[in-house]
């Protein structure tokens, strides 16, 4: 029994973040559409008003608020609640609060809306990492909060602390690194 149970708890930490087996790693730009996106291209939301309407603006923070409510929140396989959540669940939840439906695994996010250039990363975006070893099978998501030149902030769900904040410059994260999309 304590054998089932130590390959449970060990699958499960593999496993992350409910990964879909349709999952792709985009090489190049990718530029499927879907109804509820925008091809705004600023560097930041604030800074350039004549691609980004105010009302985005609003929505993304909204958006953000509502994913840095569930900090602290455990994490939970198939979670999108306070008593537990995963990384796309945290994600598909946050954009649910403001009536935007999202695919709701991983998989399905990593190839939703338009594949950015990390340079063009800005707050309300996505990030894709594959944190398998000897993978580059996207497994994990992120929302960024905070985005300047050199550098990007995001809150995600992980298996060993719950839902908390990062930087991708930090080596674990940076390494991890697969691709930014918009979905807005």
């Amino acid at each position: 029994m304590q054998r089932i149970l130590t390959f449970l708890f060990a699958f499960m930490l593999l496993a992350s973040c409910g990964a879909s087996k349709k999952a792709k790693v985009v090489t190049k730009r990718d530029k499927q559409t879907s109804s509820s996106t925008s091809s705004a291209k600023s560097d930041n939301w604030s800074t350039n008003a004549e691609s980004t309407s105010t009302a985005d603006y609003s929505t993304i923070k909204k958006i953000i608020k509502e994913a840095e409510s569930y900090r602290g929140t455990r994490y939970k396989y198939g979670g999108t609640t306070k008593k537990g959540m995963d990384c796309s669940g945290l994600v598909t939840t946050a954009f649910k609060s403001e009536n935007i439906a999202l695919p709701r695994s991983t998989g399905e996010l990593s190839s939703y809306g338009d594949w950015i250039d990390l340079k063009e990363v800005k707050e309300g975006d996505l990030l894709f990492f594959a944190t398998s070893k000897n993978s580059r099978k996207v497994n994990h998501v992120g929302l960024v909060v905070n985005a300047r030149p050199g550098f990007v902030q995001f809150i995600h769900s992980t298996t060993s602390a719950g839902v908390i904040t990062s930087q991708l410059s930090e080596r674990y994260w940076y390494f991890a690194f697969v691709q930014a999309r918009r979905v807005m």
